[in-house]
């Protein structure tokens, strides 16, 4: 039995590895906008210029890259 696809993390580690560029709207309204450098369960870390920013992720509302992300780079 294969083991579910968590699109969440998939969509997070390929918008790391590609280092593309994301906006960040969060609950309150606030955009920021940088590169994915790190996430886990709880947060996501998102560098802009030379500045880190850890986000909780129950704060996110939306992240739209800046170019398409591919999530699926072979068939399962």
């Amino acid at each position: 039995m294969s083991k579910p696809i968590n699109l969440q993390d998939v969509f997070l580690n390929q918008v790391r590895k590609d280092k593309i560029t994301v906006v960040v709207y969060l609950t309150n309204g606030f955009q920021l906008k940088g590169i994915v450098r790190g996430f886990d369960n709880f947060i996501v870390i998102l560098e802009a210029e030379t500045k880190q920013q850890m986000i909780y992720k129950h704060a996110i509302s939306t992240i739209i890259p800046a170019k398409e992300v591919q999530l699926m780079t072979e068939e399962r």
